[in-house]
Parts: C-alpha cells; sequence; structure tokens
C-alpha cells in the first residue's frame, strides 16, 4: 500500500547557512498545517546540475537558488519564465511532473510587492526612479520598474562599465549617471533604490550625499541587516517614505511557496517576526 510523497523543498546556495528562506517556509508550513520539508543545501558550483538533477527523484519538488548559483541555474533550466529570461537569472526552480526544470525568477515580484505594500500612494508615473548598483538584484529590479511604467530610471553604479552594459540591455529608459554625481541626481528623483550591499551590517556604509534627497520621495533598500539602514535613516529624518528591506524577501517566496505546497501564503507581521527572530 502506497502514500504519496511529502513534497520537498529547499535554498541552494554556497554559502547557505545565512539563509533566512528555512526559517520563514518553515513557519508556512506550520501555520498551514501542511505536510513537507524545506532545507538548506550548500551546494559547490561544479556540483550545481548534477544536484538539480537529482533532486526530484529523491522528492523535491522545488527549490530556491541564491549567490551564486542564479545565472547558472537558468542555464540548466530545461524552460524558464520571460522574466527570468529577461533578467538573465533565477532564483525560483519548479521540478515538473514531465522531468524538466521550469526556472523563474521573482526577485522584482517581491520588490514591487514591497514597494506596494509599505508605500501604498506610491504612483509608478510620478518621476523618474533612482536606482544604486547594477548587480544580479538591480536587473530584477529594473525590469520590474519598468513594467510598472516608471517613466525614466537614473542608474548608478560604482563601475560604470556595468551601468553601462544594462542602459544597452534594457533600452533608453534607463540613463546612467556617474557614481560621483548620484548625489546631485537624487534632486530629481520620485523614487530611490539601494540595490548594493552597502550599508548592510559588515560591509561598508553606502557612502553618496544624501541632501538632495526630496520630501515626496519613496526611498527603499534591499537591505534589511540592518533593518534600518543609513540611508532609510536620513531619509526618515528628512520626511520622505521609506520602506525596508524585508518584506522583498518575503514576497520572493510566496510563489514558490505557492508552486511547490498547494497554498497561498500570507504575508503578515507574525511572518516579519519570525524572521527577525
Amino acid at each position: 500500500m502506497s502514500s504519496p510523497r511529502i513534497p520537498l523543498a529547499g535554498v541552494i546556495g554556497h554559502p547557505v547557512a545565512h539563509s533566512k528562506s528555512p526559517r520563514l517556509h518553515g513557519h508556512w508550513l506550520r501555520k498551514y498545517g501542511l505536510p513537507g520539508f524545506y532545507v538548506p543545501m550548500d551546494v559547490a558550483p561544479d556540483d550545481l546540475e548534477t544536484v538539480l538533477r537529482t533532486l526530484p527523484k529523491v522528492g523535491f519538488v522545488g527549490a530556491n537558488v541564491t549567490v551564486p548559483h542564479k545565472e547558472a541555474a537558468l542555464e540548466i533550466a530545461d524552460v524558464a519564465s520571460d522574466r527570468a529570461t529577461l533578467i538573465g537569472a533565477a532564483n525560483t526552480l519548479t521540478f515538473r511532473e514531465d522531468g524538466k526544470i521550469y526556472a523563474d525568477n521573482t526577485d522584482g515580484y517581491g520588490f514591487i510587492e514591497n514597494l506596494r505594500q509599505g508605500a501604498p500612494d506610491w504612483d509608478p508615473k510620478a518621476g523618474p526612479a533612482m536606482v544604486l548598483g547594477a548587480g544580479g538584484a538591480s536587473r530584477a529590479i529594473l525590469a520590474s520598474l519598468l513594467h510598472a511604467g516608471v517613466p525614466e530610471i537614473m542608474l548608478s553604479n560604482r563601475t560604470r562599465l556595468r551601468a553601462d552594459a544594462l542602459h544597452h540591455e534594457f533600452g533608453t529608459r534607463i540613463q546612467v549617471v556617474d557614481w560621483v554625481q548620484a548625489g546631485n541626481a537624487l534632486e530629481d528623483a520620485a523614487l530611490v533604490v539601494n540595490t548594493t550591499a552597502l550599508g548592510m551590517t559588515g560591509k561598508p556604509e553606502l557612502r553618496i550625499p544624501l541632501d538632495g534627497l526630496q520630501k515626496q520621495a519613496v526611498v527603499t533598500d534591499i537591505v534589511y541587516t540592518p533593518l534600518k539602514t543609513h540611508l532609510l535613516q536620513v531619509a526618515e529624518e528628512i520626511g520622505c517614505h521609506t520602506v525596508d528591506g524585508l518584506g522583498m524577501l518575503i514576497y520572493q517566496a510566496v510563489p514558490g511557496f505557492e508552486r511547490w505546497f498547494g497554498q497561498r501564503p500570507e504575508v503578515d507581521e507574525t511572518v516579519r517576526k519570525v524572521i527577525l527572530e
């Protein structure tokens, strides 16, 4: 007499011990009384494809992918969503019943949902956005802002070459601003987004002049350790509407959890507390 397999999922990174995802998914599994487990998996780059092809055979229905595997996971996948293809990276994999690996990227979705929840009055068409950083997170956020209807994005990165590459890839609505001029460009920004690790605990501070921030601007940081970065603290003092980065982590996890475990999880204050414990 056979019984259905308990669905398994997890997060793959290298390293991965720092990930908050097991705590988040574990909370939702307990909350909804669902069978299933979500585990961290430290996988070296050379072993990634072997692991991804093996996981479905032992009961895994999907996996999140984090640094440094997001680009490689997209390459390995058999099928990819349009947004994962546009961003050039995957963070959410689903192992389909036909044996194929489906790759998606929910980082941009998580960013926009967090922004809409944290700043309900934010209007994408209110004016230009200023995005700091041109790494992997920036790609997802640029794509989501363009899709939301932001008319122009000023993009600044310490290495201009990376910002120029994104300008050529995403088109003329992206305008590159030299890093030394980023402070001046803040004066025109209706939305300011830090996508870099600058300001994170253990990292250097984000050292650009912030006195150009306008009171009517919405300011958000994808960093969530600390929850209130120097950028958000200064923006709050100026009178800007600020949105911390914790919600992006939570909201990007929603689509994967729903696909793997069959329940769309609710994002509430309890979830935030669970992650911050």
